[in-house]
């Protein structure tokens, strides 16, 4: 039979997320959950101890020790089952990560309980799309590509406009759209490609490079400016790069001042807890969720394979389309 915290736990398995704030290192928001949970876990009211039946010997008086030793059937509690003797039920809980972030970013960090491990791990063998927010400046170049590194160039920003801005930004798309085609396992001078295009669907099998699948320009104020980016494969350490090598295309220089991660496959900032809600019983809310929410979308086999893949036909450029057009009319 199940015990109550038995129970519990298995209401626990499963993925939900968190906001990661910016300078925590990830391993410790996954400690933090996992004691939080193991104390959830532990709080919950242990079963009432199992009896046995001893014989112990009946209390006489001096004048009764000629008779012998009367004994007697007594049922009292096993106290080698007390929760002080054994200890606390749960003494470790896996808690799995999903895509991490590095000590300087934040946003949304998906974790996993239990078996829901197993849900993670086929989770990322999906094409899994990431939506980041970029926070930039201009006029200045650092060894790290961020703010607080080691500053090596100062160059001035004041003939940069948001359209040649913009232009840099749909150039390095289509470049990156170019990649995309490149590393799917899809043939281009098929039928069933140039469909997956129109729907955006088309993705790398696999491992790869980093590609942005989207990418605009959201705030423009120099020397500040916010990115909105769509990636796949990446790294954070690779997004800063892009923001200094957007600053070095317009003849100038540009750091980056945050990264924010705004969703992760399904899982966006919404679907996030913040850090007074790692708890055992938010957690449990939280995985709930996840669970109606997928049993309700109810996805197809094809959708299946390319889940969180979310770019849309526009991000398919003429060129592109044209390309594989013309491998069909081959």
């Amino acid at each position: 039979m199940a015990t109550p915290a038995i129970r519990t736990f298995r209401k626990l398995e499963g993925l939900f997320c968190v906001y990661k704030p910016a300078g925590v290192h990830w391993k410790l928001v996954r400690d933090s959950i996992e004691t939080n949970l193991l104390k959830g876990l532990n709080a919950a009211p242990s079963q009432p101890l199992p009896h046995e039946v001893r014989l112990l010997a009946q209390p006489r008086h001096e004048s009764e020790a000629s008779k012998g030793l009367t004994v007697s059937a007594v049922s009292v509690p096993v106290l080698s089952k007390h929760p002080l003797v054994t200890g606390p039920e749960f003494q470790h809980i896996r808690v799995g990560v999903g895509h991490r972030l590095d000590t300087f970013s934040s946003g949304v960090l998906v974790l996993a309980v239990g078996n829901g491990n197993k849900a993670l791990n086929d989770f990322y063998t999906t094409r899994v799309t990431r939506d980041y927010t970029l926070e930039a400046e201009f006029g200045t170049a650092t060894d790290n590509f961020t703010n607080t590194g080691r500053v090596v160039e100062r160059s001035t920003y004041d003939h940069i406009t948001q359209d040649k801005l913009e232009r840099v930004l749909s150039m390095l798309e289509g470049v990156n759209q170019k990649t995309l085609l490149t590393y799917s396992s899809i043939d281009m001078r098929s039928q069933e490609a140039y469909e997956m295009a129109v729907q955006g669907l088309l993705g790398p099998e696999g491992k790869s490079t980093p590609i942005l699948t989207g990418l605009r320009c959201i705030r423009f104020q120099p020397p500040n400016f916010t990115l909105e980016v769509q990636c796949l494969n990446e790294t954070q350490k690779y997004l800063r790069k892009i923001v200094h090598e957007i600053g070095l295309e317009l003849r100038s220089t540009a750091v980056c001042n945050g990264v924010r991660r705004t969703r992760d496959g399904l899982f966006t900032l919404q679907d996030a807890l913040i850090h007074h809600h790692w708890t055992a019983a938010d957690v449990m809310q939280a995985i709930q969720l996840y669970h109606s929410t997928k049993k309700n979308k109810k996805p197809s086999k094809a959708a299946n394979k390319t889940s969180a893949l979310q770019t849309s036909e526009d991000n398919i450029t003429e060129t592109q389309q044209s390309e594989i057009n013309d491998g069909v009319a081959r």
